[in-house]
Formats: C-alpha cells, sequence, structure tokens
C-alpha cells in the first residue's frame, strides 16, 4: 500500500569550521512507521555518504535512537552521522542534555555525547566504541607499501585500528607533505578491500594556531575518493596518539583541520583524559524542512 505523508527533513554542515566547509548529512525525523527497505530507499536517491533516521529510544537510558544508512546500506555507527544526529535531536526538541551528556542509541550501542556550549557556538562531541589496534607497522601488509607510495612517514608507525570502523593510520612527516600528496586511489582500494576496512587515513601535525593535526581521509573501502570531515576515523587516530605517546604534547586534545585539499574546511575537535575520548565539533544547519516522500508499507 503507498501512503503518503510529511516528514521533518534537516540538510546538516557536520563538523565545518566555515560554511559549506563541513560533511553533509541528511536527516529524517518522523519517520517511525517507515520500513527498512524505505529508509533505505530515501537514503540511495539523496546520494548523501549517510542519512540518517531519528527514531523513539528502545534502551530507557536513551536520549533518542538513530538508524544510519549509506546509498547502499545500513551501518552500525559513524561519527559525523552521530554528531549531526545528536545536533539535529536538540535542535528539534527531540532530547534535553543532563549534566552536559546526551545518550544515542544506534546499533554500535549507547554511546554518550558531550554538549559544550549552546546555540551556534554548541559543540557535540561522541565518545565512540572501544578501539583496538589490529596490526602495526610498515609491513603490516603487502599491500601497504603501495597504498603509502610517495608520503613521507612521520613518527609513528601505520596500523590498522578497528573501533566501529576499521581504518589503517599512518602519520607523514609534515603539513606540507601531507597537503600535496597525490596518493595512489586504486592502491587504497586494494588494501581496504583485502582486510575489510574503510581504507586510509593520514594525518600530520601543524603548529598552527587553529589546529594541531591536519587529517586527510580516503574511504576507498565505501566507495569515496576523499572524505572531508571524518569523526570515527578522527576518535581512532587520537586512540592511537593517546595509547603510543601518553606524555606527549597532544596526549590531552587537539584540533584538527581536514578537506581543504578537495575545496572543504572542517574543524574538529578531540579531547583525551584518562577515562575516555572524545571527536567532535560544530554542526549548521543548512535546511529545515518539510520532506513529501512516498513510501511502500
Amino acid at each position: 500500500m503507498d501512503t503518503m505523508s510529511t516528514i521533518r527533513y534537516l540538510h546538516l554542515d557536520v563538523f565545518a569550521a566555515t560554511t559549506g566547509g563541513g560533511n553533509h548529512l541528511g536527516v529524517v525525523i518522523g519517520a517511525h512507521d517507515w520500513s527498512v527497505q524505505a529508509m533505505q530507499r530515501f537514503a540511495h536517491w539523496t546520494a548523501l555518504v549517510e542519512t540518517t533516521f531519528l527514531l523513539p529510544p528502545t534502551d530507557p537510558k536513551a536520549s533518542y535512537r538513530v538508524r544510519i544508512f549509506t546509498p547502499h546500506k545500513e551501518i552500525p555507527f559513524a561519527g559525523h552521522p552521530s554528531i549531526g544526529s545528536a545536533h539535529a535531536a536538540l535542535s528539534c526538541g527531540l532530547a534535553q542534555a543532563h549534566h552536559g551528556l546526551l545518550w544515542q542509541e544506534c546499533a554500535a550501542g549507547v554511546l554518550p555525547i558531550l554538549v559544550e556550549g549552546s546555540g551556534a557556538t554548541r559543540d557535540l562531541l561522541l565518545q565512540a566504541p572501544g578501539e583496538r589496534i589490529v596490526s602495526r607497522g610498515h609491513d603490516a601488509h603487502p599491500l601497504l607499501a603501495a597504498a603509502l607510495a610517495g608520503s613521507a612517514p612521520g613518527a609513528l608507525a601505520p596500523a590498522l585500528v578497528d573501533g566501529g570502523r576499521r581504518w589503517w593510520l599512518s602519520e607523514v612527516a609534515d603539513e606540507a607533505s601531507l597537503r600535496a600528496w597525490r596518493p595512489d586511489h586504486a592502491a587504497i582500494l586494494a588494501l581496504a578491500e583485502a582486510t575489510d576496512s574503510m581504507g586510509l587515513c593520514v594525518f600530520a601535525r601543524a603548529a598552527q594556531v587553529d589546529y594541531q593535526l591536519v587529517v586527510r581521509a580516503f574511504p576507498a573501502g565505501v566507495g569515496i575518493v576523499e572524505d572531508p570531515a571524518s569523526g570515527a576515523a578522527n576518535g581512532l587516530i587520537a586512540a592511537y596518539i593517546a595509547q603510543t605517546e601518553p606524555q606527549g604534547l597532544l596526549a590531552h586534545g587537539y584540533r584538527v583541520s581536514q578537506g581543504r585539499e578537495i575545496g572543504h574546511d572542517a574543524r574538529l575537535v578531540v579531547r583525551i583524559d584518562r577515562q575516555a575520548i572524545w571527536t567532535g565539533g560544530h554542526t549548521h544547519t543548512v535546511i529545515d524542512g518539510a520532506l513529501d516522500w512516498t513510501t511502500t508499507a
């Protein structure tokens, strides 16, 4: 049976340092009676990297529930969709922070989101699922050298890290080298497919006023050439730095610049304490309107 319903739809700019600098996210509110197939159909139509659906929680601890879809499948967790969905839940009055925290229910569990500030200056930071280093070293995989070809190595060895999403991480010697690097995307795709990972995320330290780390992410494993802002990947980088350099200059947190190489300008905030790693930033609502969409029950 075909039904017509008007649903609220937000189009968000997540992690943006300047307008249009972040990562797109579509958020659907009020589609409580949609089937999984209907959600997937709409996510395929938007053609965004991810589209989320805000729903009532099933866990009494949770502030709200979110389901996250790429154009092709539902996924249990992702960084910028989590931050953007939390922003939407607050902005639309679906949830309120208690003691500075929201609790997001998703397929990866009930995850805390830290709320800092309010209104236009509000930052939201996510504590991601626990992470683990799967393998580490320049010889960790036969395809790794080809994926890193042309990049100047930094202090930390490459590593495959798992934590909600699985990424290869590698430090580059300096900011200029990282920004100028022209990766072999076919080699990154081969590595991603061979290791069931998102792809490769490279980073470099920077002595800038506005940021201390530069990041570039290449999630070839999900068909994306380069990502303008990567919440989950940045969380894994922070965990890797915290484990390997617990007394280093970045051990308590830093700010990240990402996306400038592809015409974006993202800013991410990382907080590191003894108990948790928080990654997030600011979200801007670009479009807030009604969604007129036909679903098949």
